[in-house]
């Protein structure tokens, strides 16, 4: 199975904490799934880092791509097509980050592990 990761679903994996559910961290933890972290989520967590909003435990050159590596995650990059779907989609959710989440969700037809309810909102699997 693909799946697209959240920012928080990917920083709670890698932080082990508890805020991420035992079916998350199983799907993130099955080698045989596909997993992805999209370049949107890289670029909130930077902001947020820049913010002081977030702290990592490693400077976030050196921890973000030995994670990506360790678990087996690849990077989903920004397609003129996931723009195009979000430049249509109403506005249940605000978060431009989200947002575009949910446009590579439905053009790249990926449910997304995310703890969000607004996800709900949108055609998308949100799997939790």
């Amino acid at each position: 199975m693909k799946l697209l990761l959240d920012t928080y679903s990917f920083l709670w994996f890698i932080m082990g904490s508890p805020k991420l559910s035992e079916k998350a961290r199983a799907l993130i933890e099955d080698r045989s799934n596909e997993k992805l972290f999209s370049i949107a989520s890289l670029w909130e967590m930077a902001i947020k880092l820049s913010l002081g909003k977030l702290s990592l435990a490693q400077p976030f050159d050196v921890l973000i791509p030995q994670q990506l590596s360790i678990n087996g995650i690849g990077l989903l990059d920004i397609k003129m097509g996931h723009i195009t779907v979000v430049s249509t989609l109403p506005f249940h959710h605000r978060d431009p980050f989200d947002r575009l989440l949910v446009g590579q969700s439905m053009f790249e037809r990926l449910p997304v592990l995310s703890a969000d309810p607004s996800f709900d909102a949108y055609p998308v699997d949100r799997l939790w």
